[in-house]
């Protein structure tokens, strides 16, 4: 078979990570991707290279005699690559994070723990409402990341954009302090039948909320709130808010509204996939940062665990079990 015309560097950084931990889950961690994303590579390199790479039991990884052949050349592409970006990073121009909204905590938080990562990159926040909104400022270049539900986007928008799964966010409504349901420390999901429910209609900005409400609703009564106008700023959204007195559909960490309440949704315990999305192809050290950020506090904070009694929208069950 004729040697491939080029090699993608990510699939050489994947089979040297192997390589040197013989192990695919160790490696994944190492490289801060999902196991499956990284056989993916590495069965993707040995089908261009035309030759076997590894030797896989269910005990045990090994180099073949073409892996073994591999490696040195491998090392030498990836240290050339790495001196390439390092002769730049110091030229690297700030990172344009996209946050949805001041106060939601999520990717706020990856945000803070990136910048302690990478101190000498700058990382900006930035604010664009909603992750439709925002897919078209990365795709345009106007924004390099962003958080929010991946699969609730246009395939057309998917289609040139990146995801790492994040965090599995309880949801929440946000009621008005003399709301009957107000008084409950808790809100079955069964108990907003006959209510209507802000989600952001009529939005364009919003179009993955408003669709993930949707699904939510179906089959329990709950009526989605017709479009209102745009509110752009915490205090005309409160205003507009305030007009309407329909409870919000919202996430457990949404910022407080004046003469209102949040409380937790349950029965089932519906849970806002977030993921961080970036433009394909972008390659910064903040990005880097933010990815490892993400991965980091996710374990730490069971962000991606699942429990039993959470509901996801359907669409985004796969999304969110297989990225790269």
């Amino acid at each position: 078979m004729p040697a491939p015309a080029h090699l993608d560097p990510r699939l050489l950084r994947a089979f040297v990570a192997v390589a040197e931990e013989l192990h695919f889950t160790r490696a994944a961690a190492r490289l801060y991707v999902a196991q499956q994303a990284l056989s993916r590579g590495v069965r993707r390199l040995e089908r261009e290279l035309g030759a076997e790479l590894f030797v896989r039991t269910t005990r045990q990884v090994s180099l073949t005699a073409d892996g073994e052949r591999l490696l040195p050349h491998a090392r030498r592409v990836l240290a050339a690559q790495d001196d390439l970006l390092a002769a730049f990073a110091a030229e690297a121009r700030p990172l344009l994070v996209d946050l949805n909204s001041p106060g939601l905590v999520t990717g706020r938080r990856v945000l803070h723990r990136a910048r302690e990562l990478t101190p000498d990159c700058e990382l900006m926040a930035r604010y664009e409402s909603g992750l439709t909104g925002a897919a078209a400022e990365l795709l345009a270049g106007r924004l390099d990341a962003s958080f929010g539900r991946y699969a609730g986007l246009d395939p057309a928008l998917r289609s040139g954009l990146g995801h790492q799964p994040v965090r599995y966010e309880p949801m929440a409504v946000v009621l008005p302090e003399e709301h009957p349901l107000a008084a409950r420390a808790e809100v079955p999901l069964s108990a907003l039948a006959g209510e209507t429910v802000y989600a952001g209609a009529g939005n364009a900005r919003t179009v993955e909320w408003t669709d993930l409400a949707q699904s939510l609703f179906e089959g329990h009564g709950i009526r989605l709130a017709p479009p209102l106008p745009l509110a752009v700023g915490d205090e005309e959204f409160e205003r507009i808010m305030a007009k309407t007195r329909n409870p919000i559909l919202a996430v457990v960490d949404f910022p407080a509204l004046p003469r209102t309440v949040r409380r937790p949704l349950v029965d089932p315990v519906p849970l806002s996939p977030v993921s961080l999305v970036w433009r394909k192809g972008l390659a910064h050290p903040g990005l880097d940062a933010l990815r490892r950020a993400a991965t980091e506090i996710a374990r730490a904070e069971g962000w991606l665990r699942r429990r039993p009694d959470g509901w996801i929208p359907a669409a985004d069950e796969g999304v969110m079990s297989a990225h790269g």
